[in-house]
């Protein structure tokens, strides 16, 4: 059964005034293009189409707002690294950003990181950007069914030791389904309120 059964597409934002309210809880899902972010929200979601999701890099062009239960959401924003948007438009994701982030109902981030590429600076800037101080940030190590089981666990400990306990950190293959049970609880943790130690913040 789905832990997520009545997840469903809400809105695309394209101007500060689009946001839905600013109450009850949302998470930020966050990575480079192609980084498999689109396959992540699918995986966790347990919707094969929930998402859009293309190997051309570049697709996600607004902040898309999924609802996973009553008062509890994702926001699917723009791939960073690559764009094939206008520079004008790229622009504009500035502020739809700093706006997002200025909102009380943000309670975390999931940054969706490719397992063979590492955590790389723009990461970086992500998780000083959501404020793990503040918000709790888990990264997801996407795409690891393309490495063997020692590649994967190197790249684990790379990021772990990267990370120095910042943020929590995980394995995700999206398409065998490896590490989703982990990423939904700590999905649900985050919009409930939880640390991982299940203590309320």
């Amino acid at each position: 059964m789905s832990r997520f059964p009545d997840a469903r597409f809400m809105l695309s934002v394209a101007a500060p005034a689009q946001f839905p309210p600013d109450d009850g809880a949302e998470v930020a899902f966050a990575g480079r293009s192609n980084a498999g972010k689109s396959s992540a929200i699918n995986a966790l979601s347990q919707r094969k189409a929930l998402a859009r999701t293309s190997k051309t890099p570049g697709q996600t062009r607004l902040l898309n707002y999924f609802e996973l239960a009553p008062g509890r959401r994702i926001v699917d924003l723009p791939g960073y690294g690559y764009a094939t948007a206008p520079p004008a438009e790229r622009a504009r994701w500035a502020p739809l950003i700093d706006r997002l982030r200025a909102r009380q109902s943000l309670r975390g981030l999931l940054l969706v990181v490719d397992a063979r590429r590492g955590i790389g600076p723009e990461d970086e800037q992500l998780i000083a950007w959501a404020d793990p101080g503040a918000r709790r940030v888990h990264v997801l190590l996407a795409k690891a069914d393309k490495l063997t089981r020692n590649e994967a666990r190197a790249a684990l400990v790379a990021a772990q030791r990267r990370l120095d306990g910042r943020v929590t950190v995980q394995l995700l293959s999206s398409h065998s389904g490896a590490g989703v049970p982990e990423a939904q609880r700590a999905l649900g943790e985050i919009l409930s309120g939880q640390c991982p130690t299940g203590e309320e913040q």
